[in-house]
């Protein structure tokens, strides 16, 4: 499926130059097995003209794009996948506002494209792990010492998060990752979400943080002590250490930092998905990666349900 390459972005415009193109794609793409109704799975098919489709049972009508990312749209295709191949290939992703100058859209628009492809992003952030899984907190928002005066938050440092956002964060060792955003770091939080993700009698390593106590009865957990660094340890700090969660942590904040000017809490979740989604995948090639996304597309994203999140 996944044979065509793009390896730039004037291959990809030179494969699809039109809207037809685009909508053969898709249909090779998510129709590999046979046209299948959005309404109805098990209904017959009729085809009809202008790429449209008739269900049998339900007597509606449907294209390619009926309940996807695509659904309603009034941009076409050809910028959609644009869009998708920009936002996979490029390691920081690509703000709504660079979007728009590359597409020739209003901001607005750029916004909810991203938005809806964000969306599809978390296929790539709900990942069963085992063996050894390093598990660790960050706070997503800017520190408090760089703030001017009048917007400084009183009693805001270390795991105090006032002014941030708590992430948890796991990996499997030379897997994939797995980040949900939540509303605390308190043991009534993190551990249901490591006991969902993480099979029974894997290998947990994390910091010492008292909110992983009592996770031994369904991992084996080492945690470290980060003051102990440059001292003597009773365990081995080449297997033992939590550096692979803690570079990715890294990486996202770069690229949040570096790309977007702020990004709210309602939507973190989102920015989340997308950059676990390159992380998981990013072994692949560009073409892979934007064709995978395009065969979980079927996720539809209204905008009153962004704005009203």
């Amino acid at each position: 499926m996944f044979t065509t390459e793009y390896k730039t972005v004037l291959e990809l415009i030179k494969a699809f130059p039109d809207e037809q193109s685009c909508i053969d794609h898709l249909e090779k793409i998510l129709w590999y097995k046979g046209v299948v109704s959005p309404f109805d799975p098990t209904s017959k098919v009729y085809k009809c003209k202008d790429n449209k489709y008739r269900c049998k049972n339900t007597g509606k009508y449907f294209n390619v794009k009926t309940n996807s990312m695509f659904d309603n749209t009034k941009i076409e295709l050809q910028k959609w996948f644009l869009a998708i191949w920009l936002v996979c290939s490029y390691k920081k992703g690509i703000s709504s506002i660079q979007l728009s100058k590359e597409l020739g859209i209003t901001q607005k628009s750029a916004w909810f494209m991203l938005q809806r492809i964000r969306a599809c992003f978390g296929i790539e952030n709900n990942n069963n792990l085992e063996g050894i899984v390093e598990a660790d907190e960050s706070f997503y928002g800017g520190k408090n010492k760089n703030r001017h005066a009048d917007k400084k938050v009183k009693n805001s440092q270390g795991r105090s998060f006032k002014d941030k956002t708590p992430i948890v964060g796991l990996i499997e060792r030379g897997g994939k990752m797995t980040a949900v955003v939540v509303k605390d770091t308190k043991r009534e939080t993190i551990q249901p979400i490591i006991k969902k993700y993480v099979a029974k009698g894997s290998t947990l390593i994390s910091d010492d943080w008292m909110g992983y106590n009592g996770i031994e009865s369904h991992v084996h957990h080492y945690s470290i002590k980060h003051s102990d660094k440059g001292y003597k340890h009773d365990y081995d700090s080449s297997v033992i250490h939590t550096n692979t969660v803690e570079g990715a942590w890294k990486i996202m904040k770069n690229s949040l930092r570096d790309m977007y000017n702020s990004v709210s809490r309602k939507h973190l979740q989102a920015y989340v998905d997308e950059f676990v989604f390159r992380y998981n995948l990013r072994r692949m090639q560009n073409s892979e990666r934007f064709n995978f996304l395009i065969l979980n597309s079927g996720i539809r994203t209204k905008y009153k349900d962004l704005i009203n999140a």
